[in-house]
């Protein structure tokens, strides 16, 4: 490893910023000691770097801050952050193999059950034979960090079933310390790890690079992909081939979820022409396969069985399972329901909302959660934009995302009786807030809040 320098391709080519789909990869120096970013991911070292000598520095770094040193600049604060984080969970840095495996039944039992099942195909054909050729090893793990597939060079794996990175086994932050892995699952990031990055001294002479995958409909974090090989294979180029393969991974899943959806336009034709007014029909993320007599909508809430859902241009509506999806009509047209629904907000001890209809059911709040509603409810049908609710709950209109973000998980949680643009509580929903004082938000800081609790209401 001594003497190698970064600034040549595993092919033997120059490495200029061009990607592995032949497009133009951004590359340029972080400001804080990031190292190299090609797209989103940062590379571990810059071009031109002394592979050897930059192993020796890491490895002293590594001991200093283990005696009780705070991080040196020259530690990228990917890494510090992560050291910090495994510290705090108690990670032993001199530890061996993770615990486990899990049982040969779990581990089957995860793989059935996770979607990247459907794009191996795809990770294969873009990383297997190239981790084969470099000396590496591809793995897939589950959102847990749990390795579900390996494939790669013999020589590789046989290395790596010494350090227990194999199938089946847990490779988080908690688990193992700082690695691509479980980093990447804690950063939320494409990571690249080299040497004495790594928390656990075994784990120093090898270089990572993992991508996260998501669901394309969902957003909802699937696993990571991710390549391993002995620390001097570490190069640049790996973090720009495992993003496309985990992109071409994130397509993939998308033209099946099309498929899927298409299949379910058969199943709604006939349906739908026996719904007298407005309805629609949508899989189990909310997708829309059709719509009747009313304009054509891309996505509603998840709907569940057990929760009425309000669909702008049709009103409230209770799901009704089909084949594949739900059928979704208004709540007095035919599905044998009352479209009446009240939503009540219970604001001593723990905050919660109560809605009663045709069913009962109550979904517990946090205080925030709490805020909005009765944020919400005071202002009627008129509503609330994103900026008027951080005006509201903290004094100013620079909390957009927080608001937003906030604002769709109490949207999930309530299965749409809350609607968008602006937000407010549904037209079909009958709301009942007690007077604040002696509630819960008796002392609550948000500037809306405290005028409401003023005014007496």
């Amino acid at each position: 490893m001594a003497g190698a320098r970064i600034g040549t391709g595993v092919d033997g080519t120059g490495v200029d910023g061009t990607g592995v789909d032949g497009t133009g990869v951004d590359a340029d120096i972080h400001p804080e000691g990031e190292g190299v970013r090609h797209g989103r991911a940062v590379c571990a070292l810059r071009p031109g770097t002394d592979v050897g000598r930059h192993a020796r520095v890491l490895a002293h770094l590594h001991d200093a801050v283990l005696a009780g040193a705070s991080p040196s600049p020259e530690i990228r604060s990917l890494v510090a952050r992560s050291w910090r984080r495994v510290r705090a969970q108690g990670v032993d840095p001199e530890r061996g193999e993770p615990a486990g495996p899990l049982a040969a039944d779990e581990l089957e039992r995860r793989r059935s059950g996770s979607p990247l099942q459907r794009v191996l195909p795809e990770l294969r054909a873009a990383l297997t034979s190239v981790a084969e050729d470099a000396r590496h090893v591809m793995v897939v793990t589950d959102a847990d960090g749990i390795l579900l597939w390996r494939e790669g060079a013999n020589r590789v794996r046989h290395r790596a079933d010494a350090l227990g990175f194999a199938e089946g086994a847990d490779w988080s932050e908690a688990s193992v310390g700082t690695n691509a892995i479980g980093t990447a699952l804690a950063e939320g990031a494409p990571v690249q790890l080299f040497a004495a990055e790594h928390f656990v001294r075994s784990h120093h002479v090898w270089t990572c690079t993992a991508c996260p995958v998501h669901d394309p409909r969902t957003g909802e974090l699937l696993g990571v992909v991710d390549v391993s090989g002995p620390a001097e294979t570490v190069h640049p180029t790996t973090v720009a081939l495992v993003g496309t393969a985990v992109k071409l991974a994130e397509a993939s899943l998308w033209r099946q979820h099309e498929v899927r959806l298409d299949a379910l336009r058969g199943v709604a034709a006939p349906l739908l022409s026996a719904v007298p007014g407005a309805g629609l029909v949508v899989d189990d993320h909310g997708w829309v396969a059709a719509v009747t007599g009313m304009p054509s909508i891309e996505r509603v809430a998840v709907p569940r069985a057990d929760r009425p859902l309000a669909v702008h241009g049709v009103g409230l509506c209770v799901p009704e399972p089909v084949p594949g999806g739900w059928l979704l009509r208004s709540a007095g047209a035919g599905s044998g329901t009352s479209g009446g629904l009240t939503l009540t907000l219970e604001l001593t001890g723990r905050p919660r909302a109560v809605v009663e209809g045709s069913a009962r059911w109550v979904h517990p709040l946090s205080t925030r959660h709490a805020e909005l509603l009765v944020l919400l409810a005071r202002a009627g049908a008129a509503g609330l934009d994103a900026g008027a609710l951080s005006a509201a709950l903290y004094g100013d209109r620079d909390h957009l995302v927080t608001v937003r973000a906030e604002m769709s998980r109490l949207r999930r949680g309530l299965g749409g009786l809350l609607v968008a643009r602006p937000y407010r509580i549904a037209d079909e929903v009958a709301v009942h807030v007690p007077p604040l004082a002696g509630t819960v938000l008796a002392g609550s800081a948000a500037p809306g809040v405290r005028a409401l609790l003023e005014a007496g209401t």
